[in-house]
């Protein structure tokens, strides 16, 4: 069996969860399957894993709108499909590819849901009319494909909920997997070098801290993070690993909420360079607890990737998050009221503020429960959210899907 993933993110070009599970999954799959990855933002470099091609948006969209650019180099993906027997495409950058493919050469395409963007409009802000576009690409892409990957049962509702005139029999629930060997708490002779890389990013590892991850975009949350972070005590750190931001818009808010949180408590730490896994590790073993307050987030990988290492979660009980965190065992769930017009705000975004401190508070004051918690979530996604049982499950389906479109 030969499958295209076809990706907008694949490394070293990888900006969220999206491409961290496309590069994660197509090793596990390899080990079984033939693979080609297809993929954003030019050629790769000999190094790169066979059967990895990336794509340059053609010249003569180099000035265009983003969407219309993106869709420039799904074209040529969907052109080079073929002789796979089925493509597997991700986030609506490459829905269109494996829509197109699948018309274009005969074959199912199946779509991994990592977000929607109908319950994303803020990306108007930063693709302007090419929101209407990405809307459409998706859309079309969801309707026409063989089979829908949730990456939670919470995006399973949403699938259904935002484009009702698809079979639920085609829609299947597959977590997000984490590589366990890759995410885990330094020991033995890595301690040292971990301690001198936090404190070489300007992070004291004797003083308790609260860490957050991703991306500058407004479905992270990161604006009700740092109001939060005012009420925490005062020898509680506050670490950014915050960068990729969506418009210099939410940039700009962002640098003013962290400037002014700065000037009314020591110990916050900015870093807006993407780190390299064993930094990123570094940056989590050093910290008391980890924060995830988006408003939307299907899975979100960011917590996965921190319990990983041992660190409890204080996560929004939206989307997917319930169904990783285990309130009270592996972390603490703050409960949030949402519009329901797409946007996710906080209908109270003050009692949002407040309680998500209050549980930040909680675990960053009771270091002791808060390494138990630790323990119990490293515990979890070694039971639940193993790559190989879930490679497992995605090809179980892929053979299901080529069966049924051979009847």
């Amino acid at each position: 069996m030969r499958v295209d993933l076809l990706t907008r993110e694949y490394p070293p070009f990888v900006y969220g969860g999206a491409g961290v599970h496309v590069a994660e999954l197509s090793a596990v799959l390899r080990r079984s399957i033939d693979v080609r990855v297809r993929c954003f933002d030019g050629p790769r470099d000999p190094d790169a894993p066979d059967g990895v091609t990336g794509y340059a948006v053609p010249a003569e969209l180099a000035g265009a709108n983003k969407a219309l650019a993106t869709f420039g180099v799904d074209l040529a993906m969907a052109d080079d499909v073929a002789g796979a027997d089925l493509v597997h495409s991700h986030t609506w950058y490459a829905n269109l590819a494996g829509h197109l493919a699948a018309l274009l050469h005969g074959v199912p395409h199946v779509i991994s849901a990592h977000s929607l963007e109908p319950l994303r409009p803020w990306k108007a802000e930063q693709l302007g009319g090419g929101y209407a576009l990405s809307s459409w690409a998706e859309k079309t892409a969801y309707e026409g494909a063989a089979g829908v990957i949730a990456v939670s049962a919470g995006m399973r509702r949403d699938i259904l909920r935002c484009y009702p005139d698809i079979d639920p029999a085609k829609v299947h629930v597959v977590h997000n997997g984490i590589d366990l060997a890759g995410w885990k708490r330094p020991e033995g002779d890595d301690v040292a070098a971990a301690d001198a890389i936090v404190r070489g990013l300007g992070i004291d590892p004797d003083r308790p801290a609260v860490v957050f991850v991703g991306r500058i975009t407004r479905q992270k949350g990161l604006p009700y993070f740092l109001r939060a972070a005012e009420k925490l005590p005062g020898g509680v750190q506050v670490v950014l690993c915050a960068g990729a931001p969506d418009t210099p818009e939410i940039e700009a808010e962002v640098r003013g909420l962290v400037e002014a949180l700065a000037t009314r408590r020591d110990g916050v730490v900015w870093i807006s360079q993407m780190l390299p896994r064993n930094e990123l590790v570094a940056v989590l073993a050093a910290a008391t607890v980890f924060a995830c307050p988006s408003i939307y987030e299907p899975l979100g990988i960011v917590n996965l990737e921190a319990m990983a290492v041992g660190l409890p979660v204080v996560g929004t009980a939206t989307g997917g998050i319930p169904e990783v965190v285990d309130d009270g065992v592996t972390g603490l769930l703050v409960q949030i009221d949402q519009a329901q017009d797409g946007t996710g705000t906080p209908l109270d975004p003050d009692k949002f503020v407040a309680d998500l401190a209050a549980a930040l508070t909680e675990l960053a004051s009771d270091p002791d429960r808060a390494a138990k918690m630790g323990v119990a979530a490293r515990a979890r996604v070694e039971d639940h959210f193993a790559w190989d049982a879930i490679a497992e499950r995605t090809i179980s389906l892929y053979n299901k899907i080529l069966a049924e479109s051979k009847r």
